[in-house]
């Protein structure tokens, strides 16, 4: 079994709810400058562990494009979608994200722990979506994590994610992977807290 970290990251999953959490942080006024802090962000789902696979998905504003070269130069995978003309979403970003995660599940021996970025579970009920490929995963031997903001995890992927292996609340780390442009800068982040998941025999 490997201790290797195996990120699957799905940004707008991300930021959008991280929009509400400033809100209730920060007030009203911080849900339209709240910024994710990527760097410490990218740290707290590693956890100090090797990576072994990294990829965030998202969708192309230009002023991002700093953000995305940053990332890049630290190794994860950058995969950006144009939002659809008529509805003005992403097309196509979880269906990109389910194919890293089961070319993972096909491709790497031994296991590692999985770390989904997230706080969809959109699709379970049908065998589709983040949660059902968490679980086909975990029934290969892989460890489990999902990152989410609490308030937007379903509560079936995060009950699972405790069960299964360990579920991240990012609230608790609120200060370090958010900050509001122009005013509340990031407090460094800290590890201590952190839970791990392992593999474990399939």
């Amino acid at each position: 079994m490997s201790d290797k970290a195996y990120i699957f990251w799905d940004n707008s999953n991300i930021f959008i709810p991280a929009k509400y959490a400033a809100s209730r942080r920060d007030g009203v006024f911080a849900e339209q400058l709240v910024r994710i802090q990527f760097d410490n962000l990218f740290r707290l789902a590693h956890a100090g562990r090797e990576v072994g696979f990294a990829v965030c998905v998202g969708s192309v504003p230009p002023e991002l494009r700093a953000v995305w070269d940053r990332l890049r130069a630290t190794g994860v995978i950058i995969e950006l979608y144009e939002r659809g003309a008529g509805t003005g979403t992403e097309q196509g970003v979880d269906q990109c994200l389910q194919v890293h995660m089961l070319r993972v599940l096909a491709d790497v021996r031994p296991p590692g722990v999985a770390v989904l970025l997230t706080g969809d579970g959109a699709g379970y009920d049908t065998g589709a979506g983040y949660h059902a490929d968490l679980e086909r995963l975990h029934k290969f031997g892989w460890g489990i994590e999902v990152l989410a903001w609490d308030a937007a995890c379903r509560h079936a992927l995060k009950d699972w994610a405790r069960t299964a292996g360990v579920y991240v609340p990012l609230d608790d780390y609120y200060n370090s992977v958010t900050f509001i442009q122009g005013g509340r800068r990031m407090v460094p982040l800290s590890l201590t807290r952190r839970p791990i998941a392992a593999p474990r025999s399939s």
